[in-house]
Parts: C-alpha cells; sequence; structure tokens
C-alpha cells in the first residue's frame, strides 16, 4: 500500500556555497533549523544593489538538508521525494546520489529515490542557486519555498499523476489510468464502482443527479482509486473531482452547467508579503474570502504554475480558474533592475531553459493540475507579443506596448535584428498540442499584449480562445473582423469602464483585473518593493479600490462609505448626511459619488437607494487610541494575528502608529502592514500600523503568546500549535 508522509519539519539551511554539502556525512549541525515552505528572502533585509523588478531581495546560493529514517522492508518498494517548488536551478541528492537538476523555480518535481533509499537513516541534500537577481519582472522567492512528500510505494502503483479525471457530461465521469506494471483497477465514487485491467486504460463512471460544482455551490466528490494484484490491493489513493460542464461561445460568451455567466476575476502572483513566496494554505484562504466577499468567481494564476494549496482551494471555494504556464518562451524579455521602464534592461529568465524544459514544465504542469474541476482555462503564455520585447515585425514601423512609459523611441521601432513575430504561431501550436495531450478536455488561451499585430500573424488562431490584456477598445472591431475569436480580458484596469465592455456585451466572457492581491517586485523604483495594483494589500486588507469594485461586481445592493466623503455604489440614488444636515442627494450613472465635506465632523451618514431597496452606511470619526484587538485566525501550519487600533468606543484608528511585538514560544514569522516604502525588515519585531491595522504570523509552539503594545496600550492572545 502507498505511504505518505510530509517532510516538512527537521531541515538544514545554509546560505552560501557548501561544495560538499551533497555528502551524506556532511557535518550540517551548525546550520539553520528551518521548517518547509521556506523563502530565504523575506528573512533578510531589502537593498538598493538587488533588483527592482524581484522587490529588492537578495538571492544567492542556499543549500538544504534533511535527515528522515526509512522502515526495514524496502524491498520491491518504490520511493519518491516530491518537491512542490524549489525556486530555482535545483540540484538533488539522496545518500551522496546525485539525482538531478531543475532551472524552473515554478515546476513540482518527483525523484525516484528506490535505488539509493535504504532502512534506517537517509539523507536529502538540495543546492538552490539564484544568482540572477534580476530574472523576473516580480518577485520570485528563493529555496524551497512548497511542500516536500514522500511516497512508499509497492511495485505495482499508479505512476506519478497517473490517473485522470474529466466530465464526459453533468453526470458521467471518464477515469484514465497509467500503472507501473499490468494489473487490475478498481474506481469507486459516491458508492459505485467500476473496475478495468491493463498498464493503461479507460473506464466511465455514472452517478446519478449530482450535484453540480460552480462557484455558489462547489460540490465536491471523492474519487478511490485501487490498483489490484492477485486479489490484493497494492496501491490506493484518493482523488478529489466534480461533475461540472464548460463551454466558451463567440456571440454569447462564458457558460457553465448551461448558465451563462460574467468571469469576474483576479489576477494573482504567488507571494504574500511578509511570508514571500512560502505561503501556507491557510494564508490563501483569508485571501480567498476578502475577495469571494466582493463578487471575485474567478481566479488567473499569474504567470506560472501555482501552489496545489491554492487550487485546491478554489476546488473547495467555488474560484474558476485560469491555469497559466510561462511568461517567457524563448524570446527573453526585458527585466528591470533600476526601477521600472529604466533602460538598459538585463536578460535573464526562463527563455534559457525554455529550448529545452518547456515540453517537460509544461507536461508536468498539466498533469499535475488536471483533475481540479475549478480549471476551465490553461493558459500556455503571458504577453509573449509584447511589443518589440523581444518580437517585432515590419507590418508596424513602430508599436507601443500598454506599459510602455518612459521607453526609449527606439525600442519602439522595427528592429529587423530582433526576431520576427511570425514565430509565436509556431511556437503557440506546438504548446497547445502538447496541453492537448495530456489533456483535451478544456480550452486553451494566452494572454494577448498586441492583438492587432497577433491577429496578423496567426497567433491567437492557434488557441480556442483568445486573452486581450488592456485592449478593451479592440473588443468591437475584433469581434467582426474574428468572428469566430472567443475573446475576454486576460488582464484588465481597475477603471469603470472596462468592466463596462464587459457587462455590456454579451460576446465578451469577461475579465481578469490586474491585480487581487498586492505583490512584490515589479517595483517603480527605490523605496517602493512592491506593486500596488491590488484590491487588498500585501497584507490583505481592504483597499477603497476593493468596495469600488464589489460595487460594480455584487448583485445585491451594496455600498460603502470613506472617511473623505467618497460613496461606492451600486444604487440608482444616494444622499450623504454630516452631523445630521443633508448635503444632498446624487443620481448615479456609475459606481461611485463624491461628496465635499466641512474640515471637521463627527457623523457621516450615507442612504443608498435602487428602486424598493435601500442601505445606510455610516462613518464616524474615531477619537484616541484606548485598545488593541488581536483577532487570530488558527491554521495548520500558522496562526495570523489581525491587528487593529481602537477608541475607546471601539472605532478604528486609522493614523498611523508603531506597534511592537512579544512573543513567547513560537516562531515570528513576519508583520506585514502592506505599505509599498516601508524598509523595516519583515521579521523585526515592530512595525508601523496602516489604517490602524498589521498583521502577525506566528509558527506557535505549544503554548505561545503573543503581546503587542502600542505606546502605553498592551494586549496579549495565546496561540495554539
Amino acid at each position: 500500500m502507498r505511504v505518505t508522509q510530509n517532510l516538512n519539519q527537521g531541515w538544514k539551511f545554509c546560505l552560501d556555497e557548501q561544495p560538499y554539502a551533497f555528502y551524506a556525512g556532511y557535518d550540517d549541525i551548525d546550520w539553520q533549523d528551518v521548517t518547509l515552505p521556506h523563502d530565504w528572502a523575506v528573512e533578510h533585509p531589502f537593498d538598493e544593489s538587488y533588483s527592482s523588478g524581484t522587490g529588492y531581495a537578495r538571492g544567492g546560493v542556499g543549500w538544504y538538508r534533511l535527515r528522515f529514517d526509512l522502515p526495514e522492508d524496502l524491498a520491491g518498494k518504490t520511493v519518491r521525494v516530491n518537491f512542490g517548488g524549489i525556486y530555482k536551478n535545483a540540484r538533488v541528492w539522496c545518500n551522496s546520489n546525485y539525482l538531478g537538476m531543475r532551472p524552473c523555480g515554478y515546476s513540482s518535481v518527483t525523484h525516484d529515490i528506490s535505488p539509493f533509499a535504504r532502512a534506517g537513516e537517509n539523507v536529502i541534500a538540495v543546492r538552490v542557486e539564484h544568482n540572477d537577481l534580476a530574472d523576473s519582472r516580480w518577485y520570485t522567492g528563493n529555496g524551497i519555498y512548497r511542500d516536500v512528500t514522500l511516497e512508499i510505494m509497492d511495485a505495482v502503483h499508479f505512476v506519478p499523476q497517473g490517473v485522470f479525471v474529466y466530465c464526459v457530461d453533468e453526470q458521467t465521469l471518464q477515469v484514465q489510468w497509467e500503472l507501473s506494471a499490468e494489473a487490475e483497477v478498481s474506481f469507486e465514487l459516491n458508492g459505485k464502482t467500476v473496475t478495468g485491467s491493463g498498464k493503461t486504460g479507460s473506464v466511465q463512471l455514472q452517478v446519478d443527479n449530482p450535484k453540480l460544482w460552480s462557484p455558489d455551490s462547489p460540490a465536491l466528490y471523492t474519487l478511490t482509486c485501487q490498483v489490484l494484484k492477485d486479489g490484493q490491493v497494492c496501491d490506493s489513493m484518493d482523488i478529489t473531482c466534480g461533475f461540472r460542464s464548460v463551454k466558451f461561445d463567440a456571440d454569447t460568451g462564458f457558460w457553465l452547467n448551461g448558465v451563462n455567466m460574467k468571469l469576474k476575476g483576479v489576477c494573482l502572483h504567488h507571494d504574500a508579503g511578509a511570508l514571500g513566496a512560502a505561503v501556507p494554505k491557510e494564508v490563501w484562504r483569508r485571501r480567498l474570502q476578502k475577495l469571494k466577499a466582493c463578487g471575485c468567481n474567478a481566479i488567473r494564476t499569474a504567470h506560472n504554475p501555482p501552489d496545489t494549496h491554492l487550487l485546491d482551494l478554489c476546488d473547495e471555494m467555488g474560484f474558476l480558474v485560469m491555469n497559466e504556464a510561462f511568461d517567457e518562451w524563448e524570446g527573453c524579455k526585458n527585466k528591470w533592475w533600476q526601477g521600472h521602464n529604466v533602460y538598459p534592461p538585463k536578460h535573464f529568465g526562463y527563455s534559457d531553459a525554455f529550448p529545452n524544459w518547456h515540453e517537460q514544465d509544461l507536461r508536468d504542469f498539466v498533469r499535475r493540475d488536471r483533475n481540479h474541476p475549478s480549471i476551465i482555462l490553461w493558459s500556455v503564455g503571458n504577453e509573449i507579443d509584447y511589443p518589440n520585447d523581444p518580437y517585432c515585425h515590419p507590418m508596424f514601423k513602430t508599436m507601443t506596448g500598454n506599459n510602455d512609459a518612459n521607453k526609449p523611441a527606439q525600442e519602439r521601432q522595427y528592429d529587423a535584428n530582433k526576431p520576427n513575430a511570425e514565430r509565436l504561431a509556431q511556437i503557440s501550436a506546438k504548446l497547445v498540442d502538447i496541453v492537448k495531450q495530456h489533456d483535451p478536455t478544456r480550452p486553451v488561451t494566452a494572454a494577448i499584449a498586441f492583438p492587432e499585430l497577433a491577429n496578423q500573424v496567426g497567433y491567437p488562431q492557434t488557441l480556442d480562445v483568445v486573452g486581450y490584456n488592456y485592449k478593451e477598445h479592440l473588443y468591437r472591431a475584433d469581434r467582426e473582423a474574428y468572428p469566430h475569436h472567443v475573446i475576454y480580458g486576460s488582464e484588465n484596469g481597475h477603471e469603470e469602464d472596462q468592466w463596462l465592455a464587459v457587462r455590456d456585451h454579451d460576446d465578451i466572457c469577461g475579465q481578469f483585473l490586474w491585480t487581487g492581491v498586492d505583490y512584490l517586485g515589479e517595483a517603480q523604483g527605490w523605496p517602493v518593493r512592491l506593486s500596488p495594483a491590488g484590491l487588498l494589500t500585501t497584507a490583505g486588507f481592504e483597499k477603497p479600490r476593493y468596495h469600488h469594485r464589489h460595487a460594480m461586481w455584487a448583485n445585491d445592493l451594496v455600498a460603502h462609505l470613506e472617511a473623505d466623503g467618497t460613496i461606492f455604489t451600486n444604487a440608482a440614488q444616494v444622499e450623504l448626511f454630516c452631523d445630521g444636515q443633508s448635503l444632498g442627494a446624487k443620481n448615479l450613472e456609475g459606481y461611485t459619488a463624491a461628496f465635499a465635506l466641512p474640515a471637521q465632523f463627527n457623523v457621516l451618514r450615507a442612504v443608498a437607494t435602487r428602486g424598493d431597496e435601500q442601505v445606510e452606511v455610516i462613518y464616524e470619526t474615531p477619537g484616541d487610541l484606548a485598545s488593541i484587538a488581536l483577532d487570530a485566525e488558527q491554521g495548520e501550519s500558522v496562526v495570523q494575528i489581525i491587528v487593529t487600533l481602537r477608541d475607546a468606543q471601539g472605532r478604528l484608528v486609522t493614523d498611523d502608529a508603531l506597534i511592537t511585538c512579544t512573543l513567547q514560544g513560537g516562531e515570528l514569522l513576519g508583520i506585514d502592514n502592506g505599505v509599498p516604502d516601508d524598509l523595516t525588515p519583515y521579521r523585526h519585531h515592530t512595525r508601523s500600523t496602516h489604517r490602524g491595522q498589521a498583521i502577525v504570523y506566528v509558527r506557535a509552539g505549544s503554548p505561545a503568546v503573543l503581546q503587542v503594545s502600542c505606546g502605553d496600550v498592551r494586549a496579549q492572545v495565546e496561540l495554539t500549535a
């Protein structure tokens, strides 16, 4: 039978080159003790000498080592170690034996250690190299930043990612399998069982009137998969799946389970501020809960394979997913390292690995994620066609992209010595074919940056669904010119007109905002170290634009009142009262109303009306700090403590103030306030609040107590492991 063990505990780490650290007998007693997931970059101060693109975070060479025990009976067994993600150029050894290297830092990698595994103590060593800091346009992280697991299996077993479950219709599942050797198989779901035999094969399983998976009702089922040899079960595993149907139509947009709906999506990078790229599942859950509350129903994994925890939550919570593989193909993009669009750029990145590794990286990506019912689209690329970066074409003597502020004139001009954009269609067709070899059931897309040219060279024509980045003004003309193209906004700004271009046209499937949450990197210049493009800050707190978006996406009548007199609402009319006096009523054509306020006031009250519906919201000017509220959200691997400053009446005190955290027991993983230019090291015990709040991340011991003070005001909370 299959035995699976989590290997996140007990690792040793050294941030330095250690030439003999691969040797099983190496003395690592003085190395740092770490628990995975681990990202060493956020443990160190930001520095202007590093790259602005990757958030002024350090890189380097790091070594990880783990001693772990295996049982006595290993004869005939297969032993595998699975790494969820290592950034990057990861070389792995088992008991001094070299297993191989993977350049891509986002790929999940499995190593078969069976030839070298032994009963008793074993040693895994991992060397991580990230010296080319300007290798991305956003923060990448460093180290073993996702989970590691160990699997021990009998000789006959399902091969890695060897079971594929998909819907034939809304009550029939098709199950394909691949085994290590000839055997019988059994699949059971909801009391029904089907069997088969052979090293590979396929069977159908029908369930009467199953609950359908959707954002409003994300019904999930468990498929139990077994391998039988001579009547004995020799491998077993459970796969979470769901029943649903998906259709993209050029004229009517997106359909789920026969219901027409709009994709109200956001793009998400893979970091979480103070935690860097090592993001526990419970942190993603908190973020997704807030996005769900503002009307979001879709996630784009920008721009690389995500943590599987995020996809599990999308299954569980009901988010439709556009799952993206690459931001770069064989043509290397400009990478900013001295601010944003500051020339000259640097030219490192995935393009170095793409020619030799794209097929395996894409194959492994699709096979790893294809059983998630939340995934509705595979994306093979983001802005690969960005003008003159590096692809161009003589059809356009000058090309300007959506992000070309401060770009020198010569960089916008056609250059015959650069790669020809006609190459894009050739590569895309190959990538689409790879995806469909491993999942023919879902459409393939890409995010197009310059459809004016891309359509002329045939790139979108290789795709099933075409994503437009910031090109809403082309929707109508391109729908006429290319009537068979299914179009949606793969990347969009926050303005109301960009939503109206989707809302008011049945043939546009939806949009994905840039972004759902602020992210490290793509920084404008020192001391700013992150992009403030999100609805939420890196600390996971709502910005005013969050409430603006809620007004656009909500079906129910909603209203939010800011302290400056701005009201975000989907009402037809709103009236504002200041200390009991009406400041007038305004009829809304959009989603925003702004009122002029006196210099001082105590209470604002807004009344929003839509037909027979009415909602009322109040803002009260707070007094001085009187207390600190600590709201601890306990998770399996981390505790999130929301710190909120309040006055004597319990109102939020929005003035910034320095807080000090004292932890007894456990490990302080970081404090975040979401401020883009706050250079306080994340693991420092003090930090300023922002708009009266901050978040503290703790890996709790048992017991642990966190005390937070601000001046003479103190509060504490007990934490459990």
